[in-house]
């Protein structure tokens, strides 16, 4: 007879009082950004690419789950991006981008302009594909006009 030792309880969640760690992606806007279209799925995250990152909710940025987010630009060593969604919404300001491989459905995305993001490299989750050069420039364009 084999006997299996259980696994030991994850850790417990930080108290109340303690600070939470850094979130891998926050609100940000474009100000002061190098926007580019660089793509190059090299295994790092490039403007021009769409990658799975930690996207907080808008109700309760203490929470959030993995999305695709197109990268538009850099500053100060973060990845600035906006997240995709699957679900047009005629409330809020999208931009259509197709459809991709960050997709397994291969539904349409629409870029989420109300939703500008700053991203940390080391938490992109993966390189999901390089958006098509004509969606970017539709989306950096309409994100510089808001």
């Amino acid at each position: 007879m084999v006997w299996w030792k259980r696994k030991p309880k994850p850790p417990p969640e930080p108290a109340p009082s303690q600070p939470r760690p850094p979130a891998p992606s926050r609100s940000s806007t474009l100000d002061g950004a190098f926007i580019e279209y660089n793509p190059d799925l090299d295994g790092n995250a490039d403007p021009g690419e769409v990658v799975w990152t930690w996207v907080p909710w808008e109700e309760d940025p203490t929470q959030g789950k993995d999305r695709p987010v197109v990268i538009v630009g850099q500053r100060n060593g973060l990845l600035i991006g906006v997240p995709l969604t699957s679900k047009p919404r005629p409330d809020e300001q999208q931009v259509c981008v197709g459809t991709g491989p960050w997709d397994r459905d291969g539904r349409p995305s629409y870029a989420k302009l109300e939703r500008v993001l700053e991203v940390d490299p080391a938490q992109v989750r993966r390189e999901g594909a390089i958006l098509a050069r004509s969606s970017f420039d539709e989306v950096v364009r309409a994100l510089q006009r808001m």
